[in-house]
């Protein structure tokens, strides 16, 4: 069955393709699902399962048409979906759909959630609970920016030359708030599981394009603390107080391996250098910290700023850190200035930053863990 998700979005990409109908692609996908679903289990699976799903989606594809008042020459292009060749052509498919649902005419959340359901195939339901929405209002959503792409005349199909250099960041960036939806304290984790899968999909369909393997090397080193971020009653463990023996040593080895063949030209590498930082033996800080100095310097954004500080904090002593914090405001620099004054030895006071930023954290989890900080000291 681990096949199904695969399998989806390759059905779903290619009847776009050749119907130019979202919705009948996307029914056709969920019915040739629910015929797996019922008949697998029942007569065993088949020896081409991805090629069974496709065969059961054409043939309700064709019956639907036939039905309709659609021209013959769509219907044809659907009833001879395996002639010599097309297999490439379905590939192909699936990069044009994930650069389509992640046009910028989208407003970035639409292009995720488009991504999730119509490539992965996830539940409106699920997608909904993330976004904090019901579901009928994220199916609404999702209706609007298929008719975007209708009417806009979004062209189904992956940019060249100048326009993919400008385009693939695009993607690259819907990857990461998806994969960031995931990880978060409060986030589903599925949806990091997800992020991955589509990396996985984009690196293998796209193999010279550095930013692509870098940004797969980043969710893998990310995600390889998955199982060692809580404690026995689901709070916070912080990273300097993890059971690194926890860690997922096969997803670490994998995207060392992707970042020692990967050139760094972009930020995600910089940032997949910044989790390689982290090791099983411990954080080699001043290399982090010389990361970041990278990163800050092509994308000086506050959180990257805040996230330098933390660095310089751990690689030269807590005054460093807390001096790149100075202007900063907002939760994430108390909380950070509370963790630094903590390592400078200044008890009391890190505990009353603790409690204040406990008050305005985003999450009850990471209420629970600030508070725990101050009550420890």
């Amino acid at each position: 069955m681990t096949d199904l998700p695969d399998s989806y979005g390759r059905i779903v990409a290619t009847l776009i393709r050749l119907t130019g109908d979202w919705n009948l692609a996307e029914d056709c996908a969920q019915e040739a699902m629910a015929a797996a679903l019922e008949r697998w289990p029942r007569d065993g699976t088949p020896d081409n399962p991805g090629g069974w799903l496709m065969t059961v989606a054409r043939n309700r594809a064709v019956d639907v048409l036939r039905r309709s008042s659609v021209e013959q020459a769509k219907l044809r292009e659907v009833a001879m979906l395996f002639h010599p060749g097309e297999q490439h052509e379905i590939e192909d498919d699936r990069l044009r759909l994930i650069f389509t649902c992640c046009h910028p005419a989208l407003a970035l959340e639409a292009r995720v959630a488009l991504t999730l359901r119509t490539v992965g195939g996830v539940p409106t339901a699920d997608i909904a609970r993330v976004f904090l929405v019901s579901e009928s209002a994220m199916t609404r959503r999702i209706t609007r920016a298929k008719s975007k792409i209708t009417e806009a005349r979004i062209p189904y199909r992956v940019p060249s030359g100048v326009a993919l250099t400008e385009r693939l960041p695009g993607v690259l960036a819907v990857l990461y708030l998806l994969f960031t939806r995931g990880y978060d304290a409060d986030g589903e984790p599925a949806f990091a599981d997800e992020a991955i899968r589509l990396a996985r999909l984009l690196t293998g369909l796209m193999p010279a394009e550095p930013e692509v393997a870098a940004l797969l090397a980043l969710f893998l080193l990310q995600h390889s603390r998955r199982h060692a971020r809580r404690d026995a009653v689901g709070d916070l463990v912080p990273l300097d107080r993890q059971d690194r023996s926890r860690w997922d040593h096969e997803s670490i080895a994998e995207g060392r391996a992707l970042l020692e063949r990967t050139p760094v030209t972009g930020p995600y590498a910089i940032q997949a250098h910044i989790a390689a930082g982290h090791g099983a033996a411990g954080s080699d800080w001043r290399s982090i910290a010389g990361w970041y100095d990278q990163l800050a310097r092509i994308q000086p954004t506050p959180m990257v700023e805040l996230n330098r500080a933390v660095a310089h904090g751990y690689a030269f002593g807590p005054q460093s850190g807390l001096a790149l914090l100075a202007g900063f405001e907002g939760y994430p620099a108390v909380a950070i200035e509370a963790d630094l004054t903590a390592k400078a030895g200044d008890r009391d006071r890190a505990a009353d930053l603790f409690r204040e930023a406990a008050a305005v954290a985003p999450s009850e989890v990471e209420r629970r863990a600030l508070l725990a900080r101050a009550a420890e000291l």
